[in-house]
């Protein structure tokens, strides 16, 4: 499995639209979750966060909101903030511009925020501009599309709970967003690799902040 633990220069440069960081002058991260929520995982990432006064951002799959309103629900309670990852999880590269625009819409009547993440982050820049407002489109055009600075690589069923910790320690810098994922199949890693992020960079200084932009 090919992809970059620390996004590249030129690849942001292709996408300028998106975020892939946000400028800070204080020593601030933005930890990110996607694909959930779930009922076991998202609670204990909840609880995890809860213990060092981090808040985050869930990027959420709007059939799991349907299946889990109550998690959801926990999730904005506990004041972090929420975004759109499609209705089911859709790769913008496959489907056609129309379909995956109405896979948003549907998340969308569950999901109320202008942030979107896509999927595997594949998107067309085609659709950013729909996306976000530069085209004509029948859904939202405010979109602020978030992709990340650091992949922890928990959803690797190849890697260790300690290299993904270490991925985001070792590339994590003011500003970063960084992704995780509250899913059964990231658990495994998930479950060690975040109380050592949130221990390491509490212990250094660092505080948490849901995007809010």
């Amino acid at each position: 499995m090919l992809y970059f633990v620390k996004t590249p220069w030129w690849l942001k440069r292709l996408y300028p639209r998106c975020v892939w960081d946000i400028p800070v002058k204080e020593k601030i991260l933005y930890l990110t979750f996607d694909d959930g929520p779930h009922p076991v995982v998202t609670p204990f990432v909840l609880d995890q966060l809860k213990q060092y006064n981090a808040k985050a951002t869930f990027f959420c799959i709007g059939k799991n909101v349907v299946a889990h309103p109550d998690i959801y629900r926990t999730i904005l309670n506990d004041g972090h903030r929420i975004g759109n990852h499609t209705f089911d999880h859709l790769n913008g590269w496959k489907v056609t511009d129309e379909l995956y625009l109405k896979n948003i819409l549907a998340a969308g009547k569950y999901i109320d925020s202008n942030l979107f993440r896509p999927p595997y982050g594949k998107i067309t820049r085609f659709q950013v501009k729909l996306l976000t407002g530069i085209r004509n489109s029948p859904v939202n055009s405010n979109f602020k599309i978030i992709m990340w600075d650091v992949l922890s690589g928990d959803f690797d069923v190849e890697k260790t709970a300690e290299t993904c910790s270490v991925n985001v320690t070792k590339n994590a810098q003011p500003g970063s967003v960084i992704v995780f994922h509250d899913s059964e199949k990231a658990f495994p890693r998930l479950k060690d690799a975040l109380p050592k992020t949130l221990q390491y960079f509490s212990e250094k200084g660092y505080r948490f902040e849901a995007i809010s932009l």
